[in-house]
């Protein structure tokens, strides 16, 4: 862009047919710890979003502002929905993967493999077959910041998918310095999973990896996707054209499918998660540090 104020970086001529240039970022909430797991909500229209040091989950609603949705909540950190409609979390206090009921309860879906707690589920999706995927770093469990000190009793930090039908829980990627973000390509092909390991460890990788999906079920040929330039990457969302919105230190960066970096959206706050929502889900919520922010865009979500 030529104007400096600008919160658009273009690296790529292809992201300019992506974002509004007249779109500004708006800031719709501050007072958080730490804002993560943003979840669109359709049929009522309303965000719902994760305070997890202030043990809590917020919903927000065009004109009403925010309110506590759930308190306490468990450190609750990445959230999603099923094909129900039903309300997915992944608890750092609990050590496990809940679902809310229509009628407010919760279902426990996941909290140990193999005989063992898990670490931390840290973010989830669910598949068009019902398979609940979600990532199982360490970072409920290093202090009692978002969640409870503990020690892991699992051998490595993995990527799960359960069976909803079966309840079988299969560990599907177990090579991670610590998984964290993860979405599915917009036919459910690929899998990408965020490696956010240099959080603690400033060696360790700060990438997007790639796996193609096998029968729904298995997760094979890992590769690099692309490496974040800012930061790490945290959670991420995928747009109908197959472009990949990911969080980072500076902002959002969107990659397109073949893992170029096509540009990103500046941000004054370290991002740590997005979701496309609104009427016409074309507008990228953005939870950052602080913040609940919103930039409307000229792609729509999945």
């Amino acid at each position: 862009m030529s104007h400096s104020d600008s919160i658009y970086e273009i690296h790529d001529e292809r992201f300019r047919h992506l974002i509004v240039a007249t779109a500004g970022l708006e800031e719709l909430y501050s007072g958080c710890r730490w804002a993560e797991g943003p979840v669109w909500f359709a049929d009522t229209q309303c965000l719902i979003f994760s305070d997890i040091p202030n043990q809590r989950m917020l919903r927000w609603v065009e004109g009403g502002g925010v309110s506590v949705f759930r308190s306490p909540s468990n450190f609750t950190n990445g959230n999603t929905r099923d094909r129900q409609g039903r309300l997915v979390s992944c608890e750092h206090g609990g050590r496990r993967v809940v679902r809310t009921e229509l009628d407010g309860s919760i279902t426990v879906l996941a909290d140990s493999y193999q005989g063992k707690r898990l670490n931390s589920p840290n973010d989830v999706v669910v598949a068009s077959d019902d398979g609940v995927w979600f990532t199982d770093p360490t970072y409920g469990i290093l202090s009692d910041y978002e969640g409870y000190r503990a020690e892991p009793e699992q051998e490595t930090r993995n990527v799960y998918r359960l069976d909803i039908r079966s309840g079988e829980l299969a560990a599907v990627i177990t090579d991670f310095g610590q998984p964290n973000g993860l979405a599915f390509s917009p036919d459910e092909s690929r899998l990408y999973v965020a490696d956010s390991a240099s959080s603690h460890n400033p060696h360790a990788p700060r990438h997007i990896r790639v796996f193609d999906v096998i029968d729904g079920r298995r997760a094979t040929n890992g590769r690099v996707f692309c490496n974040i330039d800012a930061g790490l990457p945290d959670g991420f969302r995928v747009d109908r054209n197959g472009n990949v919105w990911t969080s980072a230190a500076d902002g959002v960066h969107c990659f397109a499918a073949d893992g170029a970096l096509l540009g990103k959206i500046r941000v004054p706050q370290v991002v740590a998660n997005v979701a496309f929502g609104g009427v016409r889900r074309n507008r990228l919520f953005i939870t950052a540090t602080r913040s609940l922010y919103s930039v409307y865009l000229a792609i729509n979500g999945i």
